[in-house]
């Protein structure tokens, strides 16, 4: 796994966000098409791709991609 396979993977979650907007560094909650809906679609975008169980709590600690993509590697 890769941070830029993880940020393509990501994005393609968020319909009305440019992809050019995700980057490692990109405060995910802040977005304008962020959701609780967004939320438990990468939840299961990780256990899809990545057979890694997130938690609600887990995802709202994470302020940026990179730190969501840091928990997903721990947890391999």
């Amino acid at each position: 796994m890769d941070i830029k396979d993880f940020i393509d993977n990501f994005s393609q979650l968020f319909e009305d966000t440019d992809p050019s907007e995700f980057k490692e560094d990109t405060e995910f909650q802040e977005l304008d098409d962020w959701s609780s809906v967004a939320a438990l679609s990468i939840m299961a975008m990780v256990l899809d791709i990545y057979q890694i169980s997130l938690r609600a709590d887990e995802i709202r600690k994470a302020k940026t991609i990179q730190d969501l993509y840091d928990l997903v590697k721990s947890k391999q």
